[in-house]
């Protein structure tokens, strides 16, 4: 099933992810780093587009890509609602994506690295973000770290709910191909009071710092900051995520 098929109605309402800090985050990140006035942002696998809209309220001229149409199609609603027309969604592979040319800087956030389960697909998404980024362009990401997957992911499940949904989300880790397997049931209320369910698979791969840093150097990026969380602490082993901050050398 394709990933995030079921789930993104209610994404948004479940995910806990803080959006104005991340926005604010990066942000900064291309501010202190950019060594050209950066506009033209691309956000990989940008899902329902609220990262968009808020890199979009900083000025940034923004470009959405991500291989769901129905996450799309939730960003899609929302800027036909808002009024909001200056902002392209293409849907497109992270890993195979193309653009009708440069941008200035590049964001993939919510580990949507680790949805590339093979090294080589990584190697293709990063060479093509440094074939879109204009010399001296910024690249930033965050991954889960092997912490989260050994220690928060496991074999746990967890239950994520609000008012009007529900998801029941199961664990199954792998320690030798570093894979972990997300059997998630969503239970989603309907108009007429009752529960509709959906069922889905997704998957991610744990990664390492010198993997990511190896494929980076080879991809032809200066790696500026590893960092633990976004208030800009250093990477440690015992980080739950990692943040990277890269610049395209051509």
């Amino acid at each position: 099933m394709e990933q995030y098929s079921s789930l993104s109605s209610v994404y948004d309402e479940l995910n806990s992810a803080d959006y104005d800090k991340l926005a604010s985050f990066i942000d900064s990140q291309i501010r202190e780093n950019e060594h050209v006035k950066s506009s033209l942002v691309l956000d990989l696998a940008c899902g329902t587009g609220k990262l968009t809209f808020k890199l979009r309220e900083y000025g940034y001229d923004m470009t959405g890509v991500d291989l769901s149409d129905e996450m799309l199609s939730v960003a899609k609603n929302y800027a036909y609602e808002n009024k909001i027309d200056d902002v392209l969604f293409l849907c497109q592979d992270m890993k195979e994506f193309e653009l009708y040319g440069t941008v200035d800087a590049c964001v993939c956030t919510l580990d949507s690295i680790n949805y590339l389960t093979k090294l080589d697909d990584v190697k293709r998404c990063f060479s093509l973000v440094h074939n879109y980024l204009i010399p001296e362009g910024v690249f930033i990401f965050d991954i889960n770290t092997p912490y989260r997957f050994e220690n928060v992911y496991g074999d746990n499940s967890y239950i994520l709910e609000n008012d009007f949904s529900l998801c029941a989300w199961q664990n199954e880790y792998n320690k030798k191909s570093k894979i972990c397997k997300f059997y998630l049931s969503i239970f989603q209320e309907s108009q007429d009071g009752k529960y509709e369910r959906y069922d889905e698979i997704q998957r991610e791969k744990c990664y390492s710092m010198k993997q990511i840093k190896k494929l980076l150097l080879d991809c032809g990026f200066e790696i500026l900051n590893v960092y633990g969380n976004m208030d800009k602490k250093a990477a440690t082993d015992t980080d739950e995520k990692w943040y990277f901050v890269a610049r395209c050398k051509k």
